[in-house]
């Protein structure tokens, strides 16, 4: 029978960051917004390459405990640059 172990992680979106400079010009691309979900691809192949396969990812709002954001009510709309994923890999 296969057993698997999962991994949960927040992910944050900043094309500030060191590694997704040089993911970028790696790939030539010019001028990425500062929170493209592109910004995101070293974390997750650099997950990717130890086995882990991402299963599930959905943007959340982060309380200052890492509590997440379910629901704000009142057609209230807000941005964010931060996801939850969850991976998983073969033991």
């Amino acid at each position: 029978m296969e057993q698997w172990e999962y991994l949960t992680r927040f992910i944050e979106a900043d094309a500030r960051q060191t590694a997704v400079s040089e993911y970028v010009s790696d790939l030539e691309v010019e001028n990425m917004p500062i929170y493209s979900p592109e910004a995101m691809m070293p974390e997750l192949n650099r997950l990717g390459a130890k086995g882990w396969e991402l299963v599930h990812m959905q943007p959340v709002h982060i309380g200052n405990n890492y509590d997440v954001l379910m629901h704000e009510g009142g057609g209230t709309r807000r941005w964010t640059n931060k996801y939850f994923c969850v991976f998983k890999r073969r033991i």
